[in-house]
């Protein structure tokens, strides 16, 4: 008798709902922690993209908010995600890996404009 093989499936399908899963727990830890800063937020209409479908719906006037919940890398392609979908608002990414804190990316015009510094002599 030929011995019995225990095997686990781990199919892209499986993949691809946990990392679905860990995007919407990302999305509610974003939402949590703009509320604990006294912003209004909810998690937006999910997957159909664009500037009227944001992952989070905040109070943060003029912002569209893109969030990666994801250990890997590439805040390039998260931010041209980002402003691909924010129509004329700010493109902003909200990014957490594991354990770490709350980071938050975006274009250094966009942050030049935001911040744009006080007229002369005022500083």
């Amino acid at each position: 008798m030929a011995p019995t093989r225990t095997t686990t499936r781990s199919t892209k399908a499986t993949r691809r709902i946990d990392s679905r899963e860990k995007g919407a727990r990302g999305e509610r830890d974003c939402r949590d922690l703009l509320r604990g800063f006294g912003y209004e937020a909810h998690r937006g209409q999910q997957h159909s993209g664009g500037a009227d479908s944001p992952d989070v719906i905040h109070s943060i006037p003029g912002v569209h908010i893109e969030v990666k919940r994801v250990e890997g890398n590439d805040p390039y392609r998260w931010i041209k995600q980002a402003v691909s979908d924010c129509g004329d608002r700010v493109p902003v990414v909200f990014h957490r890996r594991n354990h770490k804190e709350w980071l938050v990316i975006l274009r250094a015009e966009d942050f030049l404009r935001t911040f744009a510094p006080p007229s002369r002599g005022e500083w």
